[in-house]
């Protein structure tokens, strides 16, 4: 006797998650993992801090944009997620995306990779923000020390380049200001970085 078909999963499943977990949606896939380790939120929040004030309010650069950090994101009824940044061009979405979860597409994504998450981040969303139309996608690699980063050319990514912790970067979208690569990463230490 074949078990009867699984329901795909959506943002009732997200709701569901235990507390203490992330949870997202892939596929109709529901993935939950815990919390990452302080080294990606410190990455997460420099990234975020150095865009915020001249993308996001204009000081020092040309604004223009919502900056927001892990917000839930439908891209559709089963593909739901929660990026480490993501970001909207004020031309095209006025309006501050307050929805939970935001069903616009943005026009930024950058995932903070994680040993845990790294491979879905790679492929699985990696595709996803390709068949939404996201036009540019960056990756933060905590083992690395790497920036690597995409943008969206017809159906697919063209790698824009990788600079590491020496660099100084103008990166699109976000390439009136420079990146000091390095600022991004937390101090060496004697343990591995990006551990979940």
């Amino acid at each position: 006797m074949s078990e009867p078909a699984r329901r795909p999963a959506g943002w009732p499943e997200i709701l569901a998650a235990p507390e203490g977990l992330e949870a997202e949606v892939l596929d109709g896939e529901l993935w939950t993992h815990p919390r990452p380790r302080p080294a990606h939120g410190f990455t997460q929040a420099n990234l975020s801090g150095l865009l915020a004030l001249p993308f996001g309010i204009g000081r020092g650069g040309p604004g223009g944009w919502w900056i927001l950090i892990e917000p839930d994101v439908a891209f559709g009824p089963h593909d739901i997620v929660s990026p480490d940044l993501v970001g909207w061009r004020r031309e095209r979405v006025p309006d501050f995306p307050d929805d939970r979860p935001v069903e616009i597409r943005p026009d930024w994504v950058c995932e903070v990779l994680s040993p845990s998450t790294a491979r879905r981040d790679r492929l699985g969303k990696s595709q996803l923000y390709l068949r939404a139309g996201v036009p540019h996608y960056w990756l933060l690699d905590l083992t690395a020390r790497l920036l690597e980063a995409y943008e969206l050319e017809g159906e697919r990514w063209t790698r824009l380049g990788a600079w590491g912790e020496g660099d100084v970067a103008r990166v699109r979208p976000f390439d009136a200001v420079e990146l000091a690569v390095g600022e991004l990463f937390p101090p060496r230490t004697g343990r591995p970085t990006g551990e979940t």
